[in-house]
């Protein structure tokens, strides 16, 4: 059944993994709507790890059905020994190393390219920031990435595509939508840089003061549509403010920001870059830590005693530079004096931060904060965990179980029967080379095969 007919397939063209940039074509509105696939599906796999952080499965095959995980079996079976119709379509993995879906727990979807100039936001509505998310979800899901947080978008530009993408009427991953972030007044999610006049004119419905008005800003969050809480416990690295990246909001707002999302069942996670932050926002009883770049070993001593997870974007670390000299060489050499400041400040920490981290046992799940690097590149977070001293069975497990875990994902991250048919298959073995991650060749998402073969647009069978 062909499910998704985008323009890439209309011209021919192939999706060249991993050269991915923000400026790669991306297929328009598919042509047909589509829910998870009905039929099953017969998958057979040169390698199978099923469950990251197990034994690798050699000729294995797995059944999808309506978009979920049917049947798991060693060997190479077809569809009489399965008790399927004669006619269930095969898909030849045989050499390939299949595993589940990748999972990113911090993107920014709507940033990137000309999004990112903060004059765009003043210019342009939600409308705008939606179409570039579409853009850039695409490109993260043909990086294998089939599950994303979205950890900050304007509006409810998140919350449509988000929608969009589990009716089928675009393609994209599944997206663990926050919205607006919670901040303080000047904090990393306010408004800074403008004029007077200007900077009042936006609206900022995450911002807030005080422990009671902090709670009205998470239960209206909730009420228009997040799925997670996404907190700026600190100042901001890349922001304008001249007010640092120490603690900004209260012990006390924190705790009722916490318990007010804790309430409705949301997972709560806080950026928080200085240690005073850090520590806060775990003894608060936050779910999850965002970058973390200040934390010492004290620190990450009480994560992994609360059981705090980390989710330490050191990627964009590599790509924006982490001296002065690659920084004024890079992307990001046109920043606002304040911001270039904390830039040369912060410098290679994030490394030897996450590097402690593993020595501690922290858990860590793999996030990336794409948007400041490009969108599809989310795999290189795994490239980073291991020159930190993680096994690469280890990083595969950050952007799968682990990542499940983190975010209350509770039906991906798995190769299981029951849970969502999220799969991906690659050229080579991670196992024996880390980079393998960025050659995916396969994906499927809740059954349906989005890029066969290295080739995206024309998708299903």
């Amino acid at each position: 059944m062909k499910r998704f007919l985008g323009c890439a397939a209309a011209l021919g063209l192939v999706w060249a993994a991993p050269a991915l940039t923000e400026t790669t074509p991306v297929p328009g509105t598919p042509a047909h709507p589509s829910a998870p696939a009905a039929l099953p599906t017969i998958l057979h796999a040169g390698k199978l790890l099923a469950v990251p952080g197990e034994k690798v499965v050699e000729q294995a095959t797995v059944v999808t059905r309506d978009g979920k995980i049917l049947t798991v079996r060693s060997g190479y079976l077809d569809a009489a020994a399965l008790g399927l119709p004669a006619d269930t379509a095969v898909v030849d993995l045989r050499d390939r190393f299949v595993l589940p879906g990748f999972m990113d727990m911090h993107v920014h979807l709507s940033s990137g390219g000309s999004a990112r100039n903060p004059m765009t936001r003043l210019k342009e509505g939600p409308e705008y920031f939606a179409i570039n998310a579409y853009a850039n979800g695409y490109r993260t899901l043909m990086a294998g990435f089939t599950t994303v947080r979205d950890l900050g978008s304007p509006g409810d530009s998140l919350f449509a595509l988000r929608d969009a993408i589990r009716d089928g009427i675009v393609a994209g991953p599944k997206i663990i939508a926050a919205g607006e972030g919670i901040s303080p007044t000047n904090g990393h999610a306010d408004a800074h840089g403008l004029r007077r006049d200007l900077m009042e004119a936006q609206i900022r419905p995450g911002v807030c003061d005080g422990a009671d008005d902090c709670r009205r800003a998470v239960r209206n969050a909730i009420k228009y549509g997040a799925d997670v809480i996404k907190v700026h416990v600190t100042g901001g690295v890349l922001d304008e403010s001249d007010a640092g990246t120490g603690q900004q909001f209260t012990d006390e707002e924190l705790r009722a920001i916490v318990d007010a999302g804790h309430a409705m069942g949301r997972k709560v996670t806080t950026h928080a870059h200085g240690k005073s932050g850090i520590d806060a926002a775990v003894r608060a009883g936050y779910d999850s830590i965002e970058h973390a770049m200040w934390a010492d070993e004290e620190s990450l001593k009480l994560m992994k005693q609360k059981g705090t997870w980390l989710i330490p974007t050191v990627w964009p670390i590599t790509w924006v530079g982490d001296t002065p000299e690659k920084v004024r060489q890079g992307p990001f050499k046109n920043l606002a004096p304040n911001s270039l400041a904390k830039l040369y400040q912060l410098g290679d920490q994030p490394k030897k931060m996450v590097r402690a981290a593993i020595r501690l046992g922290v858990p860590i799940a793999l996030g990336t904060d794409n948007g400041i690097a490009p969108h599809g590149t989310n795999g290189y977070e795994m490239l980073e965990y291991v020159e930190a001293g993680m096994t690469p069975m280890e990083a595969l497990k950050t952007g799968t179980v682990n990542a499940a875990k983190a975010g209350g994902v509770n039906d991906r991250g798995s190769i299981a029967p029951g849970l969502a048919a999220d799969i991906i298959a690659l050229e080579g073995d991670p196992l024996t080379d880390i980079r393998a991650v960025l050659s995916v060749d396969f994906v499927m998402r809740d059954g349906i095969i989005f890029k066969r073969d290295g080739k995206a647009g024309e998708t299903g069978l």
